[in-house]
């Protein structure tokens, strides 16, 4: 019989009596074994988590639901359809108790992947602990708080770019301060490579942010010089593995060195344990497929290999996606499965009875060298802009990126880049995993938002608000004199406040930003014969309206990841139609309002399916009330054929998903549609 011991801990999975000891075998893995997950509501997350814990989950990776990533609360105009439906909603100290209900957070490794609201998520996190008992010292664990990689790809910042360093620069220092085995940031890399960066954009843009943040730090005072290495040794990353398994290796290897480099040179760190690339990674969600989706369990292992088969580069936490995440929300039982891909590798397998089989290689040291040289370069060319946050307001590195993911679709579209079951071997036999009258993913609880806002108009009628003023006076003070804001934040949880007032009182004082889109230079695309006769098709339609069609593209909602977005704003331009695209975060009528102010022919609705559809709903219904229901609404996103169904009974023209990796084709499809609704000939 193994061993049991009492420092890991889970929950039973009923729910029922005091935390039971989780079987030794568990903490011989190297690494902490997550699952990226949360949805619905706190209670329904819990289950989860403590269902996942019995099964050897060793660490928790926390999803939030939109709004609260953005700082609303559920019963904000901008979180309809919202909550619930990408991860957990936290709208107050009381959904925290409840999210961590039966688990103790002295015991636990939590991740938490939030950025914009970080410090005040943290802040409940700290409130709820010393609640259970548990000293700040003894949390372990990491809010994501890397702000600047969401002006480039999630889109979840609320604030300008300097206030938002500022508030990860309070996380950071409070942290170091106060909870010494708590990684204040995870430096996040994953999303630069979802967004089309390629390895050495992941490498320099990732390390550039990183600086970024230990400047502000530096700059602000608030630790000691004689304490800054141990700033330095904080700091984590969270990376992405994408399916070239062999170079994604070797990107992590350069970025151990890059790092110490830096470390070293940059900030005079000379303690080497502190100079230490520390990273969890979550492998590559880009690169699933919703045709024969099976495949995704073959490309997520492949892709963990790249993060634990080097010793000297393996990840710290390791977190897999499920094979249907392509198709929606990943089940318990998906989950599971991914979950036991981690452990046959470390267990079963000989990995951990050897070093790092890649010293001595002459091939990988060519490549992590070639690797190193280009980011060094890419580097420099950052700074030389005035580093990553001018980086970001001008615009480059959102440009580099949206060029680089126009180049890796044109060339799975072409068949440069294959994709097996997508653009090769496509013929395919029904699979048994997604046969059948059941959906093959998680149904997020239709009653979710409404129960939620019931939830907060109760938390709001049993708090003292006077106590709430208080502390929300306290806080706006804190940010406008430039103290720390995690007391005040910590003060504002056990008071009662909720997210949205949290936010919204350092929108007060901070205000508001729109990033760069990143579409407003060409992106050429090669030249093929696809793309001419698109062209011609475009050009005929311009012929006949009199000038080229116009098409707005547009993203409701608060979902931030815009790739999708863009790509269609920038082949679009490409084939000749003029194109608005405003960016994210759009309401119903913002989106209605464009339409008529820029005579368009066609809108494209960029969506979230399960949060968005009602919001797709609204825009039908709006055109229709403005005397635009001629103008066809097409939608694209990961939509199951249950909600396209739904769609196109609301009056969706079209549907695209992810197997329509044909962008081109799309071009020439809704040229098509425009030239129907106007009743002109082909």
């Amino acid at each position: 019989m193994a061993k049991k011991s009492e420092k890991r801990t889970a929950v039973q999975q009923d729910g029922s009596g005091p935390p039971e000891p989780v079987d030794e075998t568990a903490a011989r893995i190297p690494w902490l074994v997550r699952t990226y997950s949360g949805h619905s509501s706190a209670a329904a997350s819990n289950e989860l988590y403590r269902t996942n814990l019995a099964r050897g989950q060793t660490g928790l990776s926390v999803a939030f639901d939109l709004p609260t990533q953005t700082g609303y609360d559920a019963d904000h105009v901008l979180a309809r359809g919202e909550v619930g439906k990408v991860g957990v909603p936290l709208g107050h100290l009381g959904d925290m108790r409840v999210l961590f209900d039966q688990i103790p957070l002295e015991r636990m490794n939590t991740s938490m992947t939030i950025n914009a609201t970080a410090a005040w998520i943290l802040a409940l996190y700290v409130a709820l602990a010393e609640e259970q008992g548990a000293e700040r010292a003894g949390l372990a664990g990491t809010v994501q708080n890397d702000i600047i990689k969401e002006y480039l790809s999630r889109g979840t910042h609320i604030f300008p770019p300097a206030p938002s360093l500022r508030l990860s620069a309070d996380v950071v220092a409070f942290t170091v301060a106060e909870m010494p085995r708590w990684n204040p940031i995870n430096v996040c890399s994953y999303h630069l490579q979802e967004a089309g960066a390629t390895p050495v954009q992941e490498l320099a843009f990732a390390l550039a942010n990183a600086c970024a943040v230990l400047d502000t730090v530096k700059k602000s005072g608030q630790v000691a010089e004689a304490d800054f290495p141990r700033v330095v040794g904080r700091l984590s990353f969270f990376v992405n593995a994408g399916i070239k398994f062999i170079t994604e290796m070797c990107k992590m290897r350069a970025f151990v060195e890059l790092w110490d480099e830096l470390t070293q040179k940059r900030y005079d760190v000379e303690e080497p344990k502190l100079r230490r690339f520390r990273y969890g990674v979550q492998v590559n969600s880009l690169g699933l497929s919703e045709q024969q989706p099976e495949n995704n369990v073959y490309r997520i292992l492949l892709e963990m290999l790249a993060v634990v088969l080097s010793k000297d580069a393996r990840a710290r936490a390791v977190q897999l996606p499920a094979w249907n995440e392509a198709l929606g929300l990943p089940r318990p039982w998906d989950q599971q499965w991914s979950l036991r891909l981690q452990q046959i590798v470390a267990l079963e397998t000989d990995l951990l009875d050897y070093g790092d089989i890649f010293t001595g290689s002459a091939e990988i040291e060519s490549k992590v060298v070639e690797l190193a040289d280009e980011a060094r370069a890419e580097i420099e060319r950052i700074d030389g802009l005035g580093g990553a946050v001018a980086a970001i307001e001008s615009g480059y590195m959102k440009m580099s990126l949206v060029e680089s993911n126009a180049r890796r679709l044109r060339a799975i579209e072409t068949g440069a880049q294959v994709v097996v079951g997508v653009n090769a071997f496509a013929e395919s036999a029904e699979s048994p995993l997604t046969a059948g009258d059941g959906e093959s993913f998680l149904a997020v609880d239709a009653g979710a938002e409404a129960a939620q806002i019931e939830n907060l108009k109760a938390w709001r009628a049993g708090r003292d608000e006077t106590a709430v003023k208080v502390a929300l006076k306290d806080l706006e003070s804190a940010a406008q004199e430039e103290r720390n804001v995690m007391p005040a934040s910590i003060a504002c949880a056990k008071t009662g406040v909720t997210t949205g007032e949290w936010a919204d009182c350092l929108r007060q004082v901070f205000g508001e930003y729109r990033a760069p889109t990143g579409i407003a230079a060409g992106v050429a695309v090669a030249r093929a014969d696809d793309l001419d006769a698109a062209r011609a098709r475009v050009g005929r339609l311009a012929e006949q309206l009199g000038g080229p069609p116009k098409i707005l593209v547009g993203k409701p909602g608060l979902d931030g990841h815009s790739n999708g977005a863009e790509q269609i704003a920038v082949r679009a331009r490409d084939c000749g139609f003029e194109v608005v695209y405003e960016g994210i975060r759009l309401t119903p009528e913002q989106i209605v309002n464009t339409a008529l102010e820029e005579g368009v022919h066609l809108v494209g609705l960029s969506i979230l399916s399960g949060s968005h559809n009602a919001l797709v709903a609204d825009v039908v219904e709006g055109l229709e009330r403005q005397g635009l229901g001629q103008i066809p609404v097409v939608v694209g996103g990961i939509i199951p054929p249950g909600d396209a169904a739904a769609l196109k009974a609301k009056g969706v023209a079209r549907i695209y998903t992810p197997k329509d990796y044909a962008v081109t084709r799309i071009m020439a499809d809704i040229a098509e549609l425009i030239g129907e609704k106007a009743g002109l000939a082909a």
